[in-house]
């Protein structure tokens, strides 16, 4: 047992499987831990802890990445809110945009608000768009609303004034008698949350921040009590949809910033893994047992988006790498419409029962189904913990898709995939080629259980020439949250003209940011030379609402240079520019970031013997009209500098990768198997 507080600890839970990863900052030894999820998450984190053998006395860092925010938003499983608004304005999130994400469907409608109307309540108060105040705040009605709630039990209460982001006075003394008159409930205003114009986008994040703050604040006190109770002395960070980590008192504040913990981490490693290959420019695809997550890296840098939501018609605009998550993941069912068409998710098997093979009752055939009927799957999982039932698996299949479809079963499981990789290929083209990025000027990322099953497959599709699978690709996500630094993201809107703007205001705007971000960071515990502050403007042609993010120095320097480089980021994104046009300042951004200590893992010397298989099994491959006859090699036994060539089975404890004929993996200095695909 290592001792004197060197493991970095690591847990990312999945809707299928919790994570676990281990690094020992002596040896940089990097251990893996895989466990099913359990209805109650901390259990399953537990549970991976103990399996480990890990001393919590031991653990100099635990960082968490959790989808507990996501699934309370998804499944409305949300403690009673309220919502105090300006008289006349209560129905601003109902109104939303006045759109739905299907237009043409007349019978599909927007989800309900997450607060009902009968506790959106009203009070007098009014400022202007300059901030002025033109009704003062009636303090009694503020009092009359807090009796309200008390009746009603409310435990979170969003705030929302209209033009609160030009002046939050009224907001601020709001929440002051809340707070008085309703101890222990959680108000949040929008002028602290989203400083922003705006006010459906402000007030939806607000309302998703107020109502995550009693879920998170019970499930991250849960989980502190317990793991203080096995030894742990460090602090617990959970990750947030920016790309950071925040520590548990601040994600009690913000808890909306949770609502894209989970897949945010996958994006984060896939990006640093590419990186260490050698490649600058990168698509993540994180392929697990429900969903298939994927990113974009360019030039290094991810993107980020503030234009996203759990819910279509609920935007929260909290920073978030950007991730367009589909239902195609290892327990996606495959299905016959009445159109006699063959789909692919999104409806999933889940844990519980899972795919066929599990032999847990479900009898729709799955991806893992298919792959299994195909021999690409073997027939244990987990390291043995979870046993496959090959029959049942052909079973599902032939039954399920080749006699309806009057195909060979081996054709029908390869219809399966097929079609789970052409939902894959549309998602990948929707973050790349609609966005101006070649895929071909990309290596692929395939991680997840079942990410380097599909990795060759989906490449070949979107023409790209390299993949890389990292070491161990079932906990990747779960090593993102250990190559991530304490992150705040704020701003204060701006609605200048660039040729009107000021230098000296904006330097004075941004020095009250930094000022904040200071403090924030020091309540983390960040000492000042661990702090970074970046700053950056929002612009956009004058006339239009969509803007883009221009990096900017410190101090800020002449508005001239910033406005040449938005019409280059223009130009770049959308494939024209108008340098004539006028441009107007929409927003000023800082991002504050406090470094922690980062996982380093370790090289190895370059062998390149390659070992006997373990095994060999028949396997059908696309390139192949009959199974053949497959090594099956053990990848811990694979040494740095082998080449691997296809067709093979590369099996591990936590995914197993597919290596095609006329495909050679290669086994990199860092342990990543890169595959080269020369047709592409």
């Amino acid at each position: 047992m290592t001792t004197g507080q060197s493991l970095r600890i690591a847990v990312d839970i999945g809707g299928t499987f919790t994570d676990i990863c281990i690094l020992d900052e002596k040896t940089r030894e990097l251990r893996v831990v895989k466990t099913p999820s359990t209805p109650d998450p901390i259990d399953g984190v537990l549970k991976g802890v103990k399996d480990a053998g890990i001393d919590l006395a031991d653990v100099a860092l635990f960082s968490h990445g959790t989808t507990v925010a996501t699934n309370a938003l998804i499944t409305r499983r949300l403690p009673p809110a309220a919502m105090v608004c300006t008289a006349g304005f209560r129905d601003v999130i109902e109104i939303r945009r006045a759109n739905k994400e299907d237009l043409w469907d007349v019978y599909k409608d927007v989800a309900p608000p997450y607060i009902r109307r009968r506790d959106r309540l009203t009070v007098p108060e009014r400022i202007d768009a300059d901030g002025n105040v033109v009704t003062p705040l009636d303090e009694a009605a503020v009092r009359e609303v807090a009796r309200v709630l008390r009746a009603r039990k409310i435990q979170a209460v969003a705030v929302c004034f209209i033009n609160a982001f030009v002046n939050p006075s009224h907001e601020q003394r709001a929440r002051q008698i809340l707070e008085e008159e309703l101890p222990g409930v959680a108000v949040s205003t929008s002028s602290d949350v989203l400083p922003e114009i705006f006010e459906h986008e402000r007030f939806s994040t607000t309302v998703v921040n107020a109502i995550l703050r009693p879920v998170a604040g019970d499930y991250i006190g849960r989980l502190s009590d317990r793991l203080k109770e096995g030894g742990l002395k460090s602090d617990l960070l959970l990750l947030h949809s920016g790309g950071g980590v925040m520590t548990a008192a601040t994600a009690k504040d913000y808890a909306g910033r949770l609502a894209g913990s989970g897949i945010a981490a996958g994006a984060i490693a896939s990006r640093h893994i590419a990186m260490l290959c050698g490649y600058r420019n990168s698509i993540g695809v994180d392929m697990g047992g429900t969903s298939a997550d994927v990113s974009l890296v360019w030039d290094g840098v991810s993107r980020v988006t503030k234009d996203w939501h759990i819910q279509f018609g609920y935007p929260i605009r909290f920073p978030s790498i950007e991730v367009l998550t589909i239902g195609a993941g290892g327990g996606s069912l495959a299905w016959i419409d009445s159109a006699g068409a063959l789909h692919n998710g999104p409806q999933s098997a889940g844990a519980n029962p899972g795919p066929c093979c599990y032999g847990n009752g479900n009898t729709v055939p799955t991806n893992t189904d298919a792959n299994v009927t195909l021999g690409r799957l073997g027939t244990e999982l987990a390291g043995g913990e979870i046993h496959l039932d090959k029959q049942l698996a052909v079973t599902s299949v032939a039954t399920g898709v080749a006699e309806p479809l009057k195909l060979a079963t081996n054709e029908a499981a390869k219809a399966i995939l097929s079609v789970a990789n052409a939902n894959m290929a549309d998602a990948v083209r929707l973050i790349s080629i609609s966005r101006g990025y070649d895929p071909r000027d990309f290596a692929l990322v395939a991680f997840g259980g079942a990410g380097a099953l599909h990795g060759v497959a989906l490449a070949k599709e979107l023409s790209i020439p390299t993949v890389i699978v990292p070491p161990n690709p079932g906990v990747t996500s779960a090593l993102g949250c250990l190559l991530v630094d304490i992150r705040h993201d704020l701003a204060q809107s701006y609605l200048v003209p660039a040729a009107k703007a000021d230098a000296a205001d904006i330097e004075a705007r941004f020095a009250e940011l930094e000022a904040e971000a200071r403090d924030r960071l020091a309540r983390d515990g960040v000492p000042e030379d661990g702090m970074t502050l970046t700053r950056s403007i929002d612009m956009m042609y004058q006339g239009q609402w969509r803007s883009l993010s221009v990096p900017v120095p410190s101090p800020i320097g002449a508005i001239e240079d910033a406005v040449a480089a938005f019409h280059g980021l223009h130009e770049r994104e959308y494939n024209f520019r108008r340098d004539e046009a006028p441009v107007g300042l929409y927003r000023l951004n800082l991002v504050a970031v406090g470094t922690t200590p980062k996982a380093d893992l370790a090289e190895h010397a370059l062998d390149g013997s390659l070992p006997e298989p373990q095994s060999r099994r028949p396997v059908d491959f696309d390139e192949t009209a009959e199974p053949v006859d497959t090594p099956v090699y053990w990848r811990p036994d694979l040494p740095a500098g082998v080449d691997v060539p296809g067709p093979a089975i590369i099996d591990q404890l936590d995914s197993t990768t597919v290596v095609p004929p006329g495909v050679t993996a290669h086994v990199d200095k860092w342990l990543n198997l890169i595959l080269k695909i020369q047709e592409a």
